[in-house]
């Protein structure tokens, strides 16, 4: 669209339209069929037509209030009037002798006052701009505060996260720190011996110390997805990927844990699970985060389970159960927000983030994500993942 001018002929041609478009193909044919007609209008009077197209200038269909396209918009002279949807013509063909009606009042006025209606229009031009720009500027002002926002829920997030870090770090270091002392004080080499350990208090230790650097390496994890903020563009490579294969590879990769806890692991994966179209890397992401929560909450000689299935002939449901604590009914929406932790997660390693982001992967590849809990009974965690299509 032209900027607007104001001279001796606008004074005279006080009808001005605006015909609002978007880049759809069908509303080319559409376009010219408008202009044909008006070009059919000319002998009656002359007219001014700018055509604006909303992808460019959103700001100016916002300020009329746009909620169709095409719209046909005469913003002069008063009063505006706005036609819109795919039968402008046969609109045109009813106002168009009121417009002129309102065209030789306008020029009428002109004839008589010349300088007062060219203030008229300079008016109108300047009210149109500074709408279109008020309008535009609010929307920055809008966006900018949105991240601000934004910004400071992380800023405050992370403070929250650093300063429960930096008070559990305490406890795992600590203990780490008194098993290496005293491993150091039975094996000091070139220095008398002040203490004699037996083996299996030498196993015991070094095992403790094991446990509790684990700990600390999980929680230095945590706090390194945290820095990277919720926000963070998840990574997708979808291709065929062969679910069974992969929940039986993560089992394998706790077996050591599950051992150390005395847990049992049951798998039931059909042979004849179909594969499906995901991201490997991030479902085991996905698979990893469930199965290490798993084993977390449950006892020592507990159970723990990995069960897939074929739920229809467009998903796979794979879930993970135990037999931990549980979670109150009015918990099992909450425990997939960022950084939410359950009460009795306060004596537990980490921070929340896992399931978070177990449901971002999920979503980001159009399953569901839910669990099915309650206390005293263990809980439930299931997943779907599209089956691939040749």
């Amino acid at each position: 669209m032209e900027g607007p001018s104001t001279s001796l002929d606008d004074v005279r041609v006080p009808l001005k339209l605006l015909l609002f478009i978007d880049k759809r193909p069908s509303l080319a044919r559409q376009m010219r069929q408008i202009r044909q007609y008006l070009k059919t209008l000319e002998d009656h009077f002359d007219f001014n037509l700018d055509v604006v197209d909303i992808g460019e200038q959103p700001y100016l269909a916002e300020h009329y209030k746009l909620v169709a396209s095409p719209a046909l918009i005469k913003i002069a002279p008063a009063p505006q009037q706005m036609l819109a949807g795919s039968d402008i013509i046969n609109q045109l063909e009813r106002w168009w002798p009121k417009w002129q009606q309102e065209h030789l009042d306008a020029i009428k006025l002109a004839d008589s006052d010349p300088n007062q209606s060219a203030n008229l229009l300079v008016e109108q031009d300047d009210s149109l701009s500074y709408s279109a720009e008020l309008m535009k500027l609010s929307d920055e002002i809008f966006r900018l505060n949105q991240t601000r926002e934004e910004l400071e829920a992380q800023l405050r997030f992370k403070d929250r996260i650093i300063a429960m870090m930096a008070h559990d770090l305490r406890n795992p270091l600590t203990a780490a720190s008194i098993a290496i002392e005293t491993l150091e004080l039975g094996y000091a080499p070139n220095q008398a011996r002040t203490l004699t350990l037996k083996p299996e208090l030498t196993g015991q230790l070094l095992k403790h110390a094991k446990t509790q650097i684990r700990a600390i390496n999980r929680m230095i994890t945590d706090i390194l997805k945290a820095a990277r903020g919720a926000s963070m563009e998840l990574q997708l490579v979808p291709q065929e990927l062969d679910l069974s294969a992969l929940c039986l590879e993560v089992v394998d990769a706790f077996q050591n844990r599950l051992h150390e806890k005395q847990q049992v692991i049951t798998t039931e994966i059909p042979q004849d699970l179909p594969t499906v179209y995901a991201d490997g890397t991030q479902v085991k992401r996905v698979i990893t985060n469930l199965l290490d929560n798993a084993i977390k909450y449950t006892p020592q000689r507990g159970k723990v389970a990995i069960v897939a299935l074929h739920r229809t002939t467009q998903k796979v449901q794979v879930s993970v159960a135990d037999t931990g604590p549980g979670i109150p009914a009015e918990n099992c929406d909450k425990i997939f927000e960022e950084s939410y932790r359950l009460q009795r997660d306060v004596t537990q390693e980490g921070y929340g983030l896992g399931l978070a982001l177990c449901q971002r992967i999920v979503r980001a590849h159009y399953g569901q994500i839910w669990v099915d809990s309650s206390p005293g009974e263990g809980s439930s965690f299931y997943f779907t993942l599209p089956v691939y299509r040749a």
